[in-house]
């Protein structure tokens, strides 16, 4: 186990470790250490909330620090994917726009898109340092979560990154990762926000799975990307919104 973490860590931040053969293996077949690692960042990437500093600022410092921890591998499957949204043709056309290089009206909307919503919900959290850690990390989990749900559910397109996820696991495989998100889900409770963030941002994989066999035929690894940012998004406004209104 300690070696599939070491992969999960290589694998979804920036930090050093986890990059051996070893530990890549481990990792992959190991989906439940998508949401533990997910405690990690979100635990780090909510430092700029906390600062004594206005709250522009502090959801800019946010947004830049995220992906200073995590690299922007899955952002870039998040603009593979707004390309591939909206390009006209079939499964084959659309999974060609995957692999271009090119980058398209569809991809620069999507990574917009994605800087706008976390820059939002920066902006609310870092107004109340208080709720903003638990919210980051709940979200988080939650998005890591979702990534390993749609490795578990999944069917590759082929032989690429998602494939090494969804050739060795199954829907069984989901469990573990879905219990994992639980305490993250309870970091507030009786306040129902920590509960609808890691809620919500689990659902979005339902949407993207389904999106991708209708669309693409299965999920590949900017599938995989896509669904970590989407979620992420999605999980941080349903908490903001959830503790505004409750």
């Amino acid at each position: 186990m300690l070696n599939a973490i070491r992969g999960a860590v290589g694998f979804l931040t920036r930090f050093p470790v986890g990059r051996d053969e070893t530990a890549w293996d481990a990792f992959r077949s190991r989906p439940a250490t998508f949401p533990l690692v997910g405690y990690l960042i979100g635990g780090l990437a909510a430092l700029p909330l906390l600062a004594p500093v206005p709250p522009a600022t502090a959801a800019f410092g946010f947004v830049v620090w995220l992906y200073v921890l995590t690299g922007i591998n899955h952002l870039d499957g998040a603009a593979d994917l707004g390309d591939a949204a909206v390009v006209h043709g079939d499964r084959e056309r659309r999974r060609e726009v995957l692999a271009d290089t090119t980058v398209g009206v569809g991809a620069v909307a999507a990574v917009a898109l994605v800087f706008v919503g976390l820059s939002t919900a920066g902006y609310a959290l870092a107004q109340f340092p208080a709720r903003a850690l638990v919210l980051v990390i709940a979200a988080e989990v939650g998005a890591k979560g979702a990534v390993a749900l749609a490795a578990c559910v999944g069917t590759a397109t082929h032989d690429g990154l998602g494939a090494q996820f969804t050739d060795q696991l199954g829907p069984r495989n989901a469990i573990a990762p879905i219990v994992l998100v639980v305490p993250a889900a309870l970091l507030t409770w009786p306040h129902p926000s920590a509960f609808v963030a890691s809620a919500a941002a689990l659902a979005c994989t339902v949407g993207t799975v389904l999106w991708a066999r209708r669309t693409l035929g299965g999920v590949d690894g900017d599938v995989m990307g896509a669904t970590a940012e989407l979620a992420r998004v999605v999980g941080l406004h349903a908490g903001v919104i959830a503790w505004t209104l409750s």
